[in-house]
C-alpha cells in the first residue's frame, strides 16, 4: 500500500495567503505570506523556513503551510534575506543571519497574531529552526523535513568553488541553475554552527521527516538528529520522495501528517474543540473561494468549513462533492430535517430517516422541467403503530417492533 493513501486528503483549504512584509535581521524588508484558516480564528501560530536558496513559494512549502492552516494555524512563510522577493544581498548573509531572520519573523508574528507555538523547517531551514528554538520560548513543537544534522553539510554544494572562495574571499556558485555569490565568511559560519547543542536543550516536541532515498541530504542525517534529541520525538519516513518533495502526492502526505501531529501541540490557552469561534458563528455570509490551480473551492459557513470540487474525469482533484451534489444533499437534508421537526411537534416516535437521491440522467434532464429532480428513495424507521398520516407509502419490511417504509417525494 502506498503510504500516501494512509491519510485522507485535506477536507478544506486555507484562505488565500496575505502578503505581509516585515524587517529582517539585517534591516532589509523581507517578503512573507500569512496563511490563515478559512472562516475560523487561528487556534495557534506557526513559522515555516524554506530550504537553502529556495523560496517561500516552492510548491512543497505552499502545500505544507496551507495544510497547517487547515489544521487551525496561522502560518507565516517568508523569503530569507536576499532570496525570492525579499530585499537585501544574499552575499551579505550566512547561516547565523538566517537564524536571526527566523527570530525576527517570530517577533513580528508575536506582535500581529501571537507568538508561534510551532516552527517547521525544510532542508537547511530545518537546521535553522532547530537553532532558533533557543530564542523562541513560546515554541512547543519543532518539525524538520529533509534537514541536515550539521549545517556544514551545505559545503558539499560549493565544494568545486571552495578553494577559490577561501583564496579570493568570494566566488559565484551555480545552485539549482542560478548564480549566487558565496563569501568565505559564509563558509566559516557554516563550519562554526552546530545543531547538536540545540537538540540536547530543545525543550520541545520534535518531528523528523526524511526520505530514505534523499540524494541531497542522506537519511543518516535524520538518524543523527533523532539520536541527539530527547523525547518526545517522532520520525516519519517519506519513502520514495525526493529532497524537494517535487511529487505533489508526497508533499500532500507530509503536509497531512504534519497537520495531525502539530494539532497535539497547540497553545494551551486555546480551545481544542472544533474550528469555530463566536465571530464566525455570528457571520451571516457564506464564504466561497475557488483556487487558481483547479476547481477546488473552499466553503465557510458560520465557522464550519468544507470543500467542493469536480471529479478527476473533468479536470478536478475530487477533494469534495460537486456543487450539484451539494444541492441534492441540501434538498435531502431539508426534507429529512423537516420530517424530524414535524414528528417532534406531533410527538411521534420517529427514529432514523434515510434519503437517497439519484441525480437525473441526461435523458431525464431533457424531458423534465428545469430545476426538477427525483428523490430515489425515502426510508423511515419508527415503532409499528404509525399515525394515519404516515401510512401512505408502501410498507417494505415489518417485524414485531418496527417497520421500514419507503416511497418517493
Amino acid at each position: 500500500m502506498d503510504h500516501r493513501d494512509l491519510l485522507p486528503s485535506p477536507k478544506s483549504r486555507a484562505l488565500p495567503a496575505n502578503r505581509v512584509p516585515f524587517p529582517g535581521a539585517l534591516g532589509d524588508r523581507l517578503s512573507a505570506r500569512l496563511d490563515l484558516p478559512s472562516s475560523a480564528r487561528p487556534r495557534a501560530t506557526a513559522l515555516f523556513a524554506h530550504c537553502f536558496t529556495c523560496s517561500k513559494d516552492l510548491r512543497a512549502a505552499v502545500t505544507l503551510t496551507r495544510e497547517l492552516a487547515n489544521a487551525g494555524f496561522a502560518v507565516l512563510r517568508f523569503d530569507f534575506t536576499g532570496l525570492g522577493e525579499s530585499e537585501g544581498d544574499f552575499a551579505d548573509t550566512d547561516f547565523t543571519s538566517s537564524v536571526d531572520d527566523l527570530v525576527a519573523a517570530a517577533r513580528w508574528l508575536e506582535g500581529q497574531h501571537g507568538a508561534p507555538t510551532l516552527i517547521v523547517g525544510h532542508s537547511l531551514g530545518g537546521a535553522a529552526v532547530l537553532c532558533a528554538k533557543a530564542s523562541l520560548p513560546s515554541v512547543r513543537a519543532v518539525a524538520t523535513i529533509g534537514a541536515p544534522a550539521d549545517p556544514a553539510h551545505v559545503l558539499e554544494h560549493v565544494a568545486e568553488k571552495e578553494e577559490e572562495i577561501r583564496s579570493t574571499g568570494e566566488a559565484t556558485v551555480m545552485l539549482a541553475g542560478r548564480p549566487f555569490t558565496i563569501r568565505a565568511s559564509f563558509l566559516d559560519d557554516l563550519e562554526a554552527a552546530t545543531v547538536g547543542d540545540s537538540l540536547a536543550d530543545l525543550h520541545a516536541a520534535l518531528l523528523v521527516m526524511h526520505s530514505p532515498v534523499d540524494p541531497t541530504v542522506g537519511i543518516e542525517n535524520a538518524r543523527r538528529i533523532c539520536e541527539a534529541a530527547k523525547h518526545p520525538k517522532s520520525f516519519v519516513s517519506l519513502d520514495t520522495a525526493d529532497h524537494l518533495l517535487s511529487d505533489r502526492a508526497d508533499a500532500e502526505y507530509a503536509a497531512r501528517v504534519l497537520g495531525v501531529w502539530a494539532g497535539r501541540y497547540e497553545s494551551e490557552a486555546v480551545s481544542r474543540g472544533a474550528l469555530k469561534d463566536e465571530d464566525a458563528i455570528d457571520d451571516p455570509l457564506v464564504h466561497v473561494h475557488t483556487w487558481a490551480d483547479g476547481y477546488e473551492t473552499s466553503i465557510g459557513v458560520r465557522g464550519h468549513r468544507t470543500v467542493a470540487d469536480e471529479p478527476a474525469s473533468v479536470g478536478g482533484t475530487d477533494r469534495g462533492p460537486t456543487p450539484y451534489e451539494y444541492l441534492l444533499a441540501g434538498l435531502g437534508a431539508c426534507t429529512s430535517i423537516t420530517l424530524r421537526m414535524y414528528a417532534d411537534r406531533k410527538g411521534w416516535a420517529l427514529e432514523d430517516i434515510d434519503i437517497r437521491i439519484r441525480p437525473p440522467t441526461r435523458r431525464e434532464k431533457r424531458r423534465s422541467a428545469p430545476g426538477w429532480t427525483r428523490t430515489n428513495d425515502l426510508r423511515i424507521r419508527s415503532p409499528l403503530l404509525y399515525p394515519a398520516e404516515l401510512r401512505g407509502p408502501e410498507v417494505r419490511r415489518a417485524d414485531a417492533r418496527r417497520v421500514e417504509v419507503s416511497g418517493c417525494i
